[in-house]
Protein backbone atom coordinates (compact mmCIF):
# COMPACT_ATOMS: atom_id res chain seq x y z
CA UNK A 1 0.00 0.00 0.00
CA UNK A 2 1.40 3.81 -0.88
CA UNK A 3 0.58 5.04 2.70
CA UNK A 4 1.61 8.82 1.28
CA UNK A 5 -0.76 8.05 -1.67
CA UNK A 6 -3.74 7.01 0.93
CA UNK A 7 -3.03 9.92 3.07
CA UNK A 8 -2.66 13.22 0.75
CA UNK A 9 -5.77 16.02 0.45
CA UNK A 10 -6.45 14.95 -3.43
CA UNK A 11 -6.99 11.18 -2.59
CA UNK A 12 -9.39 12.65 0.29
CA UNK A 13 -11.12 14.65 -1.93
CA UNK A 14 -11.36 11.56 -3.98
CA UNK A 15 -12.56 9.29 -1.16
CA UNK A 16 -15.52 12.13 -0.34
CA UNK A 17 -16.09 12.23 -3.59
CA UNK A 18 -16.67 8.05 -3.38
CA UNK A 19 -18.95 8.64 -0.08
CA UNK A 20 -21.14 11.17 -2.04
CA UNK A 21 -21.66 8.54 -4.61
CA UNK A 22 -21.92 5.49 -2.57
CA UNK A 23 -24.80 7.51 -1.20
CA UNK A 24 -26.33 8.18 -4.50
CA UNK A 25 -26.58 3.97 -4.46
CA UNK A 26 -23.57 3.60 -6.68
CA UNK A 27 -23.06 0.22 -6.27
CA UNK A 28 -19.49 0.06 -8.40
CA UNK A 29 -18.47 3.45 -5.82
CA UNK A 30 -18.77 1.29 -3.02
CA UNK A 31 -16.85 -1.99 -4.34
CA UNK A 32 -13.78 0.64 -5.12
CA UNK A 33 -14.04 1.68 -1.70
CA UNK A 34 -14.17 -1.94 -0.52
CA UNK A 35 -10.71 -3.00 -2.35
CA UNK A 36 -8.77 0.29 -1.44
CA UNK A 37 -9.13 -0.40 2.52
CA UNK A 38 -9.58 -4.49 2.43
CA UNK A 39 -6.03 -5.37 3.07
CA UNK A 40 -5.93 -3.23 6.06
CA UNK A 41 -9.23 -3.92 7.55
CA UNK A 42 -8.82 -7.55 7.10
CA UNK A 43 -5.82 -7.11 9.20
CA UNK A 44 -7.29 -5.60 11.79
CA UNK A 45 -10.08 -8.38 11.98
CA UNK A 46 -7.51 -11.01 11.92
CA UNK A 47 -5.31 -9.35 14.50
CA UNK A 48 -8.41 -9.34 16.65
CA UNK A 49 -10.23 -12.31 15.97
CA UNK A 50 -6.83 -14.72 15.44
CA UNK A 51 -9.26 -16.79 12.99
CA UNK A 52 -9.05 -16.31 9.57
CA UNK A 53 -12.83 -17.36 8.49
CA UNK A 54 -14.08 -15.09 11.82
CA UNK A 55 -12.05 -12.22 10.42
CA UNK A 56 -13.67 -12.39 6.50
CA UNK A 57 -17.43 -12.79 8.47
CA UNK A 58 -16.83 -9.89 10.93
CA UNK A 59 -15.57 -7.70 7.86
CA UNK A 60 -18.09 -8.53 5.61
CA UNK A 61 -20.34 -7.61 8.16
CA UNK A 62 -18.12 -4.56 8.73
CA UNK A 63 -18.88 -3.49 5.13
CA UNK A 64 -23.03 -3.97 5.26
CA UNK A 65 -22.85 -2.08 8.13
CA UNK A 66 -21.15 0.80 6.63
CA UNK A 67 -23.11 0.56 3.61
CA UNK A 68 -26.54 0.97 5.57
CA UNK A 69 -25.47 4.27 7.23
CA UNK A 70 -22.78 5.98 5.14
CA UNK A 71 -25.08 8.35 4.98
CA UNK A 72 -24.66 9.53 8.16
CA UNK A 73 -20.80 10.02 7.39
CA UNK A 74 -19.68 13.47 8.28
CA UNK A 75 -16.36 13.27 7.49
CA UNK A 76 -14.80 14.65 10.68
CA UNK A 77 -12.67 11.43 10.40
CA UNK A 78 -10.39 9.82 7.54
CA UNK A 79 -12.75 6.92 5.27
CA UNK A 80 -10.35 4.44 7.31
CA UNK A 81 -10.95 5.43 10.49
CA UNK A 82 -14.57 5.63 10.32
CA UNK A 83 -14.57 1.65 8.39
CA UNK A 84 -11.34 0.58 11.11
CA UNK A 85 -14.31 1.65 14.05
CA UNK A 86 -17.25 -1.04 12.10
CA UNK A 87 -14.87 -3.29 12.03
CA UNK A 88 -13.51 -2.96 15.88
CA UNK A 89 -16.99 -2.49 17.02
CA UNK A 90 -18.51 -5.64 15.08
CA UNK A 91 -15.15 -8.00 16.16
CA UNK A 92 -15.75 -6.04 19.73
CA UNK A 93 -19.55 -7.62 19.61
CA UNK A 94 -18.83 -11.12 18.33
CA UNK A 95 -15.79 -11.42 21.05
CA UNK A 96 -18.36 -10.20 23.72
CA UNK A 97 -20.93 -12.77 22.87
CA UNK A 98 -18.25 -15.50 22.54
CA UNK A 99 -17.11 -14.46 26.03
CA UNK A 100 -20.54 -14.88 27.23
CA UNK A 101 -20.79 -18.24 26.10
CA UNK A 102 -18.20 -18.96 27.99
CA UNK A 103 -18.60 -16.71 31.00
CA UNK A 104 -15.57 -14.62 30.20
CA UNK A 105 -15.55 -11.11 30.17
CA UNK A 106 -13.29 -9.86 26.91
CA UNK A 107 -10.97 -7.16 27.57
CA UNK A 108 -10.12 -6.46 23.77
CA UNK A 109 -11.40 -2.40 22.43
CA UNK A 110 -10.98 -1.57 25.68
CA UNK A 111 -9.92 2.27 25.59
CA UNK A 112 -8.27 2.73 29.31
CA UNK A 113 -4.88 2.64 29.53
CA UNK A 114 -4.39 -0.88 31.11
CA UNK A 115 -2.22 -3.23 29.30
CA UNK A 116 -2.44 -7.42 29.87
CA UNK A 117 0.88 -9.02 30.37
CA UNK A 118 4.60 -11.23 4.46
CA UNK A 119 4.14 -11.08 0.79
CA UNK A 120 3.44 -13.17 -1.62
CA UNK A 121 6.47 -15.15 -3.03
CA UNK A 122 7.27 -13.83 -7.24
CA UNK A 123 6.32 -16.94 -9.30
CA UNK A 124 9.94 -17.37 -10.30
CA UNK A 125 11.31 -18.56 -7.15
CA UNK A 126 11.49 -21.97 -6.48
CA UNK A 127 9.73 -24.00 -4.44
CA UNK A 128 11.39 -24.80 -1.13
CA UNK A 129 11.93 -20.73 -0.41
CA UNK A 130 7.70 -20.10 -1.04
CA UNK A 131 7.92 -23.29 1.62
CA UNK A 132 10.50 -21.70 3.49
CA UNK A 133 8.72 -18.33 3.28
CA UNK A 134 5.45 -19.63 3.97
CA UNK A 135 6.76 -21.38 7.01
CA UNK A 136 8.44 -18.26 8.62
CA UNK A 137 5.21 -16.34 8.00
CA UNK A 138 3.43 -18.67 9.72
CA UNK A 139 5.91 -18.66 12.90
CA UNK A 140 5.33 -15.13 12.63
CA UNK A 141 1.16 -15.19 12.81
CA UNK A 142 1.41 -17.59 15.44
CA UNK A 143 3.47 -15.75 17.96
CA UNK A 144 1.83 -12.24 17.16
CA UNK A 145 -1.11 -14.46 17.67
CA UNK A 146 0.15 -14.94 21.28
CA UNK A 147 0.41 -11.51 21.96
CA UNK A 148 -2.26 -9.85 24.69
CA UNK A 149 -5.11 -8.57 21.89
CA UNK A 150 -4.29 -4.76 22.75
CA UNK A 151 -0.41 -5.11 21.78
CA UNK A 152 -1.57 -7.22 18.63
CA UNK A 153 -3.91 -4.77 17.05
CA UNK A 154 -1.79 -1.54 17.63
CA UNK A 155 1.36 -4.04 16.13
CA UNK A 156 -0.42 -4.47 13.00
CA UNK A 157 -1.53 -1.07 12.14
CA UNK A 158 1.69 0.19 12.98
CA UNK A 159 4.08 -2.57 12.05
CA UNK A 160 2.35 -4.33 9.23
CA UNK A 161 -0.02 -1.40 7.58
CA UNK A 162 2.43 0.80 8.63
CA UNK A 163 -0.43 3.56 9.99
CA UNK A 164 1.16 6.93 11.92
CA UNK A 165 0.99 6.65 15.51
CA UNK A 166 -1.92 9.35 15.29
CA UNK A 167 -3.85 7.56 12.54
CA UNK A 168 -3.47 4.21 14.73
CA UNK A 169 -4.96 5.95 17.93
CA UNK A 170 -7.31 7.47 16.08
CA UNK A 171 -8.42 4.55 14.34
CA UNK A 172 -8.46 2.25 18.10
CA UNK A 173 -9.58 5.31 19.85
CA UNK A 174 -6.81 5.48 21.85
CA UNK A 175 -4.19 8.13 23.39
CA UNK A 176 -0.94 8.45 21.14
CA UNK A 177 1.10 8.30 23.91
CA UNK A 178 -0.55 4.44 24.38
CA UNK A 179 -0.25 3.46 20.69
CA UNK A 180 3.51 4.12 21.58
CA UNK A 181 4.09 2.43 24.89
CA UNK A 182 1.88 -1.01 23.46
CA UNK A 183 3.44 -0.44 20.38
CA UNK A 184 7.31 -0.86 21.88
CA UNK A 185 5.58 -3.81 24.21
CA UNK A 186 4.76 -5.84 21.04
CA UNK A 187 8.00 -5.51 19.82
CA UNK A 188 9.82 -6.51 22.43
CA UNK A 189 7.43 -9.43 23.08
CA UNK A 190 7.44 -10.39 19.67
CA UNK A 191 11.30 -10.41 19.96
CA UNK A 192 11.62 -12.41 23.09
CA UNK A 193 9.21 -15.31 21.78
CA UNK A 194 11.17 -15.75 18.16
CA UNK A 195 14.44 -15.42 19.99
CA UNK A 196 13.23 -18.30 22.01
CA UNK A 197 12.08 -20.31 19.06
CA UNK A 198 15.48 -19.72 17.67
CA UNK A 199 16.85 -21.17 20.65
CA UNK A 200 14.77 -24.36 20.55
CA UNK A 201 15.90 -24.80 16.60
CA UNK A 202 19.98 -24.08 17.85
CA UNK A 203 19.68 -26.90 19.94
CA UNK A 204 17.55 -29.19 17.07
CA UNK A 205 20.36 -28.03 14.78
CA UNK A 206 21.78 -31.02 12.39
CA UNK A 207 19.81 -33.09 14.84
CA UNK A 208 20.56 -37.44 14.13
CA UNK A 209 18.92 -39.78 16.27
CA UNK A 210 15.70 -41.97 16.00
CA UNK A 211 15.71 -43.90 12.60
CA UNK A 212 18.83 -42.07 10.83
CA UNK A 213 21.23 -43.14 13.82
CA UNK A 214 19.77 -46.54 13.99
CA UNK A 215 19.91 -46.98 9.79
CA UNK A 216 23.68 -45.54 10.35
CA UNK A 217 24.53 -48.21 13.28
CA UNK A 218 23.03 -51.19 11.73
CA UNK A 219 25.06 -50.81 8.17
CA UNK A 220 28.24 -50.35 9.97
CA UNK A 221 26.93 -53.31 12.33
CA UNK A 222 26.72 -55.06 9.44
CA UNK A 223 29.91 -53.86 7.52
CA UNK A 224 31.99 -55.21 11.06
CA UNK A 225 30.35 -58.30 10.60
CA UNK A 226 31.10 -58.57 7.25
CA UNK A 227 34.69 -57.63 7.45
CA UNK A 228 34.93 -60.12 10.66
CA UNK A 229 34.30 -62.87 8.28
CA UNK A 230 37.67 -61.67 6.66
CA UNK A 231 40.11 -60.95 8.97
CA UNK A 232 42.71 -59.80 7.08
CA UNK A 233 40.45 -56.42 6.02
CA UNK A 234 40.32 -55.57 9.59
CA UNK A 235 44.31 -55.20 9.61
Amino acid sequence: MNTEVARSPRNANDEASIVSRIVAGDRAAFELLMRRHNRQLYRLARASLRDEAEAQDALQEAYLSAYRSIAQFRGDAAVSTWLSRLVLNECLGRLRRSARRQNVIPLVGSNTDSERDAMPAPDTELPDKIVGRAQLRALLERNLDALPDTFRMVFVLRSVEELSVEETAQSLGIPEATVRSRHFRAKSLLREALAQEVDLAERELFEFGGAQCDRITARVLAQLAQMAQRPQALV
